[in-house]
C-alpha cells in the first residue's frame, strides 16, 4: 500500500492548474471586499484575542499535527499532506461558518485578514520546518528540493495581491464593494469548488482506490484541529462567541491553497493530494454540522473590542 500510494501522482494539466490559480485568487478577492484597514487595527485594540487566534492556526495546529503524525505513523506522503494542511491559513468559508455558528464575525474577519498576510511566509516556513523535523517526510522534501522563495512568491500572488486589491476597492468604493461581495464571494467559491470536483472526477479511479485509507486520518485530524482551537480559547477565558470563532478558524483550513502548492511543487504527489482534497470536502461537512449545533444555542452578539 505504501509504495502504491506514494507512487501515485494525480494529474492536472497546465490549463486546469492555471484556472485553479485564478479561481483561488478570485475567492480571496471576494473575501477581501469585506475587509478594511480597521480590521487590522483590531490587533491593537484586542491583541490577546487576535494573537491567540493566529497562534492557534500557525503554531498550535502544526505542533499538534506533528504529535498526531508521531502517534499514527502514516505513510510519508500522507504525513506530508497533514503538514501541508496544518501549514495553510484559515479556509475560505470560515467567515460564513462563523456567522452561522453565532460566533464573533468581526474576530473571524480580522483573523482571516491577518492570517492571509502571515501565510505568505508562515505556510512555506511551517511546511519546511515540521516536514523536515519528521524524518520520513524530510526525505521527500529533500528529494523535491523546494525553493522557499518560489513558494512565497506564489502564495503572495494567490493570497496577498487579491487581499490588497479587494481592500483597495473596499476603501475606494465601500458601498459598491459591499454589494459586489455578496455575489462575488459566493460565485467564485462555487466556481472554485466545482473546479476541484472536476479535477477529482478526472482522477476518480485514484481517489476512490485510496480515499478510505485517508478517511479516518482526515476526520481525526480535523477533530483534533477543532479541539485544539476550542481548548486554547477556553483556556484563555474568552467568551463563547470568541471561542467559536477561534475554534472554526483553526479547524477550517485553506485546503485549496494546499492543493495548488502540491500540484505546483510536488507534481500532484498522491498521498498529499488525496488527503488534502478529502480534507477540503470533509471540513465543509464538519464545519457546517458544528455551526448547525451552535446556531441552536442562544448567544449574545459581541463586538471585537
Amino acid at each position: 500500500m505504501e509504495q502504491l500510494i506514494d507512487n501515485v501522482h494525480i494529474n492536472f494539466d497546465s490549463n486546469t492548474l492555471w484556472t485553479l490559480n485564478v479561481a483561488l485568487a478570485l475567492v480571496m478577492f471576494g473575501i477581501a471586499l469585506e475587509i478594511s484597514v480597521s480590521d487590522f487595527k483590531q490587533l491593537i485594540r484586542s491583541p490577546k484575542l487576535v494573537i491567540t487566534g493566529v497562534f492557534s492556526q500557525f503554531v498550535l495546529l502544526p505542533l499538534i499535527t506533528y504529535l498526531l503524525v508521531l502517534i499514527t505513523n502514516p505513510i510519508p506522503s500522507i504525513a506530508l499532506g497533514m503538514f501541508m494542511v496544518a501549514a495553510c491559513p484559515g479556509g475560505n468559508i470560515s467567515n460564513f461558518i462563523t456567522h452561522l455558528a453565532k460566533g464573533n464575525a468581526a474576530l473571524s474577519v480580522t483573523l482571516t485578514a491577518i492570517a492571509t498576510l502571515l501565510a505568505i511566509f508562515m505556510t512555506p516556513m511551517n511546511l519546511q520546518f515540521w516536514g523536515s523535523l519528521y524524518e520520513p517526510t524530510g526525505a521527500i522534501l529533500t528529494e523535491v528540493d523546494i525553493a522557499p522563495l518560489k513558494m512565497i512568491k506564489l502564495v503572495s500572488l494567490l493570497l496577498g495581491l487579491p487581499l490588497v486589491l479587494g481592500m483597495w476597492v473596499n476603501y475606494m468604493r465601500p458601498v459598491f464593494a459591499k454589494t459586489m461581495s455578496r455575489y462575488f464571494k459566493l460565485g467564485s467559491l462555487v466556481f472554485f469548488v466545482a473546479l476541484i470536483f472536476l479535477a477529482l472526477y478526472k482522477n476518480r479511479g485514484v481517489f476512490l482506490d485510496y480515499v478510505f485509507y485517508v478517511f479516518w486520518l482526515v476526520v481525526l485530524h480535523n477533530i483534533v484541529a477543532f479541539l485544539s482551537g476550542y481548548s486554547l480559547a477556553r483556556l484563555m477565558g474568552f467568551s463563547r462567541n470568541n471561542v467559536r470563532s477561534i475554534t472554526i478558524e483553526t479547524g477550517i483550513q485553506n485546503s485549496g491553497l494546499g492543493l495548488l502548492l502540491i500540484f505546483t511543487f510536488f507534481d500532484g504527489l498522491g498521498g498529499m493530494a488525496i488527503l488534502t482534497a478529502f480534507w477540503g470536502i470533509w471540513h465543509l461537512v464538519s464545519g457546517l454540522v458544528l455551526a448547525g449545533v451552535w446556531s441552536y444555542e442562544p448567544n449574545k452578539k459581541e463586538k471585537l473590542v
